[in-house]
């Protein structure tokens, strides 16, 4: 690892797919099938540490691969073979800040669920969402994205493909100075 990678601010950046009414979750599962946007996912979120709450990680089923799948809980008897577990915010994004310098990388992935997205969308850097064109019904909502914090700076639109429920935009938010 280089002098320069250890002396530089790791970023935090949230990832989520948001429903037309903030919807993100439905029951502990997705509201919605998306193959194009997992794709999104994967490339967005591999090679980096990805910190989840326990939900999150059940609804997902296993680790992800080729990433430090880091999961947030207070219950101390629960158990994920190929994860690193943290009772708390901090623990995680100290595991992770250490996961991603060692790799060499400046980026911590937060993938949910609502409530870690609001523990962490005060101090996150940047915002990766997908935007799907759908209402759905659900349980979970992503925070507000203020346009007073939040600037847009990328926007990429997609068609629904034929696994897709809906179409959707891909946007990077990052925080204003």
């Amino acid at each position: 690892m280089s002098e320069s990678t250890s002396d530089k601010k790791v970023e935090i950046i949230l990832v989520a797919a948001i429903g037309e009414n903030g919807v993100i979750g439905s029951n502990g599962q997705l509201p919605w099938r998306l193959k194009s946007d997992l794709q999104h996912f994967k490339r967005v979120t591999s090679g980096r540490p990805v910190v989840m709450g326990r939900k999150t990680f059940e609804s997902i089923g296993k680790p992800l691969p080729n990433r430090t799948n880091i999961i947030m809980t207070r219950d101390l008897n629960f158990a994920a073979a190929g994860a690193t577990l943290a009772t708390s915010l901090d623990a995680a994004l100290a595991i992770a800040r250490d996961d991603a310098r060692r790799r060499g990388i400046l980026e911590i992935m937060i993938i949910g669920g609502g409530d870690v997205f609001d523990a962490t969308m005060a101090i996150a850097d940047r915002l990766e969402i997908t935007h799907v064109h759908a209402s759905p019904k659900g349980d979970v909502l992503f925070p507000a994205i203020d346009p007073a914090v939040w600037r847009e700076t990328a926007r990429q639109h997609y068609d629904a493909g034929p696994a897709d429920d809906a179409s959707f935009d891909t946007v990077t938010y990052e925080r204003r100075a």
